[in-house]
């Protein structure tokens, strides 16, 4: 389990050009950056078959002051918000922890980087290390990426 969420304002599912952002590549490189994160032993920390980033655009929102000090700023009304929000199991260190949100922080930087120079928007990265009082996992995919025996 380290599943990343994303919660996001519908406005931007536009195209780029109108001020949107590519949520199936920010998906697929949020994915590979915690693919990419090492462990102290430099071991890889999250399984293959294992990470999931999931992206939700929020039925209904409300930014802010709804675009009044956007529109003062020149910057225009419409705000945009994410969220996004990496569970993992209980037992990994301090350092893991550090270097998952800063692998994570480091992409969403370089995806939003053209968003947050143009436009009001707010990031929100977090990562949560949670307890689990029930945990049931029903996968084909595992298999895929276990060593095989020669």
């Amino acid at each position: 389990m380290p599943h990343l969420v994303i919660l996001y304002t519908p406005n931007l599912d536009k195209p780029a050009a109108e001020g949107g952002v590519d949520m199936t590549g920010l998906c697929r490189a949020l994915c590979d950056a915690m693919l990419a994160v090492r462990d102290e032993q430099d071991r890889q920390v999250f399984p293959t078959g294992g990470t999931r980033v999931l992206a939700y655009p929020a039925a209904h929102s409300a930014v802010s002051d709804g675009g009044a000090a956007g529109i003062a700023a020149g910057l225009g009304a419409d705000y945009a918000f994410v969220y996004m929000n990496v569970r993992m199991a209980k037992g990994r260190s301090a350092v893991v922890h550090q270097r998952v949100g800063e692998a994570l922080n480091a992409c969403v930087k370089e995806r939003f980087a053209e968003q947050l120079a143009k436009r009001p928007i707010g990031i929100t990265v977090q990562v949560d290390e949670g307890h689990e009082v029930f945990d049931a996992k029903n996968s084909s995919l595992h298999p895929l990426f276990a060593p095989r025996k020669a």
